[in-house]
């Protein structure tokens, strides 16, 4: 058989051939360029808004075991002091001017007033948390890839301050409801005995739990001021228990001008029953402690903005 009949017979495999050389002549070069004509792949594009924000740090600060911790610790100590109050109010004490401790020191005071005996250490529990969840990011430096991830800064401030406020706001107010409650019996046949449908009341518990969201918000602004836990948190003790006893030692004339205006002072005129004769009205008492909060919130803004983390 001649050469060129036995090449002739033989067959070309499957795939083989002309066709194939075409198709592999046009499959794109993954190392070649895409020409100004053809259509680029979509790729999803995400914006930082402020929701989005928002979102990111809520689930950070559910995140955290210390946040579920030391909410739980500000209930109950908030409950567990104001029931133990209301349990051991004597009014001989009262008269008497017995030793101190809840409800034996004063004669103004109320079933209200035992009821939030525990602010006082509720209001530390809580500060101290709004605290670590914006200085703990300076402590352990997250707080870099979350000025990276946000480049615009603030939104920060503002979603830890929105997360934080209004958890403490509701928390503390049914902690407040749940003292007076509880208190309530302890109270039975005293002069002093009230109940939730009596003027003032719902308005003093409720107060008690928008002063304390205002100090986790302000703890929050500290933290970001300050940058430091330890710090921050020694600035929040100082400002809510320590002033309002150093400021004993001015002149009783601006003794008595000064102290309404202190930050602690003008928060527990939100939640008192009845005003007294040397403190703030509770609206008047609201929109001061709400101004210093804002005014640390501002001195945050402005440094968070303009140096570096």
């Amino acid at each position: 058989m001649p050469a060129t009949a036995l090449h002739r017979s033989r067959r070309r495999p499957p795939g083989k051939g002309r066709n194939h050389s075409a198709a592999l002549s046009a499959a794109p070069d993954p190392k070649t360029p895409a020409t100004p004509g053809t259509p680029a792949t979509p790729r999803a594009t995400y914006k930082v808004t402020g929701i989005r924000v928002l979102r990111s740090e809520r689930v950070k600060f559910w995140s955290l075991r210390s946040s579920w911790i030391t909410l739980g610790v500000a209930v109950f100590l908030l409950i567990l002091f104001g029931a133990i109050a209301s349990y051991t109010y004597s009014p001989d004490a009262v008269a008497t001017g017995g030793p101190p401790g809840p409800g034996s020191t004063s004669g103004d005071s109320d079933a209200v007033s035992l009821a939030l005996t525990g602010v006082s250490f509720a209001q530390l529990a809580i500060g101290v948390l709004g605290v670590l969840l914006s200085a703990g990011e300076y402590s352990t430096g997250m707080i870099r890839s979350t000025l990276a991830a946000v480049p615009r800064r603030l939104p920060v401030l503002w979603s830890k301050a929105a997360v934080i406020g209004p958890i403490a706001l509701v928390l503390t107010t049914l902690g407040a409801l749940a003292a007076f409650q509880l208190g309530t019996p302890g109270l039975d046949g005293e002069k002093i005995a009230l109940s939730l449908g009596d003027d003032g009341v719902l308005r003093a518990l409720a107060g008690a739990g928008v002063y304390l969201g205002l100090v986790a918000v302000f703890g929050v602004a500290l933290g970001v001021l300050i940058r430091s836990s330890a710090g921050a948190i020694a600035a929040l003790v100082g400002v809510l228990l320590i002033l309002p006893g150093l400021a004993s030692l001015l002149p009783d004339s601006w003794y008595d001008t000064l102290s309404p205006y202190f930050p602690s002072n003008a928060g527990s005129a939100v939640y008192a029953l009845h005003q007294s004769s040397d403190a703030l009205s509770p609206g008047a008492g609201l929109a001061v402690f709400a101004g210093w909060v804002a005014l640390t919130l501002a001195g945050a803004a402005f440094r968070l903005a303009r140096t570096d983390a």
